[in-house]
């Protein structure tokens, strides 16, 4: 069930519905899963540092989140097959560990065309919930020892505070080694 951002961590139903019209498939998904989760929210043309640091840990100060909390979404191509992967914006991807944890040969990141068409959502934006189609998922390792997590909610500047279980659970995703510092 969504928390009202403006209600602080309550996690009461709000007494408005917590999807419009305008909600990010991402956020359907949630609101009809029955998850708890948090939206959090932020300005993306407001990060000057992300020009210098990277948008994920300039995100990360934003929402005044520890790095190793909040995860990028990243598609990418294992032998010819798009994958989602989801890893802490502290960390960089280690392709061939994520080769070898899909049981693949070869990865490479998708081409940003590519991954705004499979998945429906905008480079920055891209949500592992709710997508066009739904692929292939992995979650860094690192996601199983936290409590929560923040993903995209399916758009620049909207982040959902939720259970790495239930992402997984949702997404379908399995957890692997995928990230190195």
């Amino acid at each position: 069930m969504a928390t009202n951002p403006r209600e602080g961590a309550e996690a009461s139903r709000p007494s408005v519905p917590a999807v419009s019209r305008k909600a990010t498939p991402a956020l359907m998904l949630l609101e009809h899963s029955g998850v708890q989760y948090k939206l959090e929210r932020f300005k993306p043309d407001r990060l000057p540092a992300a020009l210098s640091e990277g948008y994920g840990l300039a995100a990360a100060r934003a929402l005044g989140a520890d790095p190793d909390t909040i995860f990028k979404t990243l598609m990418v191509k294992i032998d010819d097959q798009l994958w989602c992967v989801v890893i802490p914006v502290s960390r960089n991807l280690d392709f061939k560990a994520l080769a070898r944890a899909a049981g693949g040969k070869r990865a490479a990141l998708a081409a940003v065309t590519e991954a705004e068409r499979a998945t429906g959502y905008v480079v920055g934006g891209i949500s592992p919930l709710g997508q066009r189609n739904r692929h292939p998922t992995l979650i860094d390792s690192s996601a199983q020892h936290l409590d929560q997590v923040l993903v995209s909610a399916g758009a620049r500047g909207l982040d959902v505070r939720l259970d790495p279980r239930d992402l997984a659970r949702l997404a379908g995703a399995s957890f692997a080694s995928i990230g190195r510092l």
